[in-house]
């Protein structure tokens, strides 16, 4: 199809999947009919004409990516994926927004095929379609050969008002246009309205075109998004012809377009059209009317071309691979792990490990165990927050990322938190790369929204956290992350762990690069801790806690629970305990998570029940600790904010300190 070739039957596809999606929120009595209406021209263009896609296979590694950021407006991209072919039937789409269905009320990953991210958190899809990009580019740095382009598509992104209204959209915008994303294009649907009303209200003074132009983006615009196809291509055209900069197409639309009483109003915004205004509308389409979910037949047979255009896109890539794993056999065997995440068989082997005793800060034992992973995982691709000369998280040798040709592997993301996170999610949806980021633990604070999205969609993003507590010191309670732990820990599908040594670290690192299956994070130490000597019965730090140092004896009479460095504490309150006839257990308990995961029987010989008197000893808020100390339990933390003082002292005066948890072992055990 080429820029003059739109017809009428091409109009009556755009009222296709105008109807059909207001259809079905006019049947759910529930969704955001605005956005399909007015930005189905758009869609309708890039889908026919552009994107690069197999609805018969929806994971082929080189499609096209499009990512609707604007996830409210999912009947949009429902409507899409069931015209294309895809594993979406009309049953599913008068479900929409029902139990079970495989049309929720925004778009979820891996649960409707065709869906590339979970989205409706706004700038969230549009942060990660820049990390999709940087996964196109890095995986054809590494797989491309002469002759055999493996990897070449583009990422796009629907990006609204409410986007680019978003923190996390202006973090990431930014840090495309410094890589100079070639392949990455937003198509902004502007149609100066939000659920509250026109963006006259709040977004009045602020030039978006010129903004993105001074994050170095090529800008594009469309005035007359409603109803211009051939200008709508001609833009897309341009944006994938402009391969140094990342493209906005700033598309003019009338939000419900067609809706004789609230097109251009917040009111079809956020709530369905009602069934008067439904008929209305679908006159002023030139629609049928009464009858709901009609797909006029030459209307699927005009999507059916752009599926079958797929299909020999998607088989000619076939073809390529398979001359590709005849010339380079050992480059697609890396491929296939790549896509898969797999590691090399035996690669443990090549941790670091430390002697009984010896001092190293966590962090600097993450440092030196990121380096072992990089070579038994060479998609790993490495970032932090301005901070790897103290997060220790430099891949040595792996230089730096470059956006347009892909190579490096360490991404310096600057001082944008929240978006170097939901661009790791980008990069885990793509696949074939693995990212882990990194920043100082009170920091997580500022991840959040994109950690939650990666533990709700199983994404196997590592975090990498740093400066863990009180110890930071001198910078005082800004700097000190007192909730953290346990906020995180609310998190389902994230694992946390808090190593206690180096060697702790090790076999940290071993759970998370291994875990395929949802986020793991690191949470390190600042401070020098010694390290422990392997347990007679091994390392048992993937069971989440583990006997330490056991009562001397017989039968403990109390139990001392520690984590990370506070760990060290309670081993020094056991010799304490025991100069006093106190037989005390050690437990190191590293995760919650994969504790909570073991079979109650390994729990029971970790904890057992009979004993009851339990000290939990962690420098964080003690929410959540009862749950494994009990109601006799006493736990030993800080609810309140720190100061700034030497982290010794603070320590110190906050009461991790042996005498303070031998105190509380006593007062457990009632004397």
């Amino acid at each position: 199809m080429n820029a003059t070739s739109f017809t009428d039957l091409d109009r009556l596809c755009v009222n296709t999947i105008r109807t059909l999606s207001i259809d079905a929120i006019q049947k759910a009595d529930s969704g955001h009919p605005g956005l399909p209406l007015g930005a189905a021209p758009m869609a309708y263009v890039l889908w026919q004409s552009h994107l690069r896609h197999c609805p018969s296979d929806p994971t082929w590694p080189d499609r096209d990516r499009f990512v609707l950021s604007a996830g409210h407006g999912s009947m949009l991209l429902y409507s899409l994926l069931h015209l294309t072919g895809y594993d979406l039937p009309m049953s599913e789409i008068q479900a929409f927004r029902q139990w079970k269905s495989r049309t929720p009320g925004h778009p979820e990953f891996g649960h409707t095929a065709g869906v590339e991210a979970t989205t409706g958190p706004l700038g969230q899809g549009s942060a990660n379609a820049v990390g999709m990009a940087m996964a196109e580019r890095a995986l054809a740095h590494r797989f491309n050969r002469a002759g055999f382009e493996l990897v070449n598509h583009m990422t796009y992104a629907l990006v609204s008002d409410g986007d680019l209204m978003e923190g996390v959209a202006a973090e990431a915008g930014s840090l495309a246009g410094h890589l100079k994303l070639g392949k990455l294009v937003y198509l902004y649907d502007a149609n100066d309205v939000t659920l509250d009303g026109p963006t006259s209200m709040t977004f009045s003074t602020e030039d978006v075109a010129r903004r993105y132009e001074s994050y170095g983006w090529q800008v594009l615009w469309v005035m007359q998004g409603d109803t211009d196809l051939a200008g709508l291509d001609a833009a897309i055209r341009a944006a994938r012809a402009e391969t140094a900069k990342p493209s906005l197409i700033i598309v003019k639309t009338t939000i419900g377009f067609g809706s004789p009483n609230r097109q251009g109003t917040s009111e079809s915004h956020g709530k369905p059209l009602g069934a008067e205004e439904l008929e209305l509308t679908k006159k002023a389409l030139g629609w049928a009317q009464g009858e709901a979910f009609h797909v006029p037949s030459e209307a699927r047979a005009r999507f059916d071309e752009s599926a079958r255009r797929g299909r020999q896109a998607r088989d000619a890539w076939n073809q390529l691979f398979d001359r590709y794993s005849r010339e380079f056999p050992e480059l697609a065997k890396e491929w296939k792990q790549a896509q898969a995440g797999a590691l090399q068989v035996g690669w443990e082997a090549a941790l670091p490990t430390w002697k009984p005793g010896e001092k190293l800060a966590t962090r600097l034992a993450s440092g030196k165990a990121i380096q072992a992973v990089a070579k038994a995982m060479p998609s790993l691709i490495g970032g932090d927050a301005d901070l790897s000369c103290s997060t220790n998280t430099l891949i040595a040798e792996g230089g730096s990322f470059e956006g347009q040709k892909g190579s490096g592997r360490n991404v310096h993301y600057g001082v944008r938190e929240h978006a170097m996170t939901s661009i790791a999610n980008g990069m885990c949806y793509h696949g074939g790369v693995r990212p882990f980021v990194s920043t100082f633990f009170v920091f997580s604070d500022y991840m959040r929204p994109a950690i939650r999205l990666a533990a709700m969609n199983h994404l196997p993003a590592i975090y990498v956290w740093t400066h863990d507590s009180l110890a930071v010191g001198e910078d005082g309670p800004t700097h000190q992350p007192i909730e953290h732990l346990a906020s995180l820990r609310a998190m389902p599908g994230l694992v946390v762990l808090r190593p206690a040594c180096a060697n702790e670290t090790r076999e940290a690192w071993k759970i998370a690069a291994e875990r395929l299956n949802g986020p793991t994070a690191l949470v390190l130490t600042r401070q020098a801790l010694p390290s422990l000597a392997e347990p007679s019965t091994g390392w048992a730090v993937h069971r989440g806690a583990y006997v330490a140092a056991e009562a001397e004896g017989g039968t403990p009479d109390a139990i001392l629970i520690g984590t990370g460095s506070e760990l060290h504490v309670a081993l020094a309150a056991r010799t304490q305990l025991a100069a006093q006839g106190v037989r005390a257990r050690v437990v190191s308990m590293p995760s919650w998570e994969l504790f909570a995961a073991q079979d109650g029987s390994y729990r029971e010989a970790v904890l057992p029940k009979s004993v009851r008197a339990r000290v939990s000893v962690e420098a964080g808020a003690t929410f959540g600790w009862q749950r494994w100390i009990g109601d006799q339990g006493v736990a030993v933390g800080i609810d309140r904010y720190g100061a700034s003082a030497p982290g010794g002292t603070l320590l110190k005066e906050f009461g991790f300190t042996p005498e303070n948890v031998a105190a509380a072992a006593l007062r457990s055990l009632g004397r």
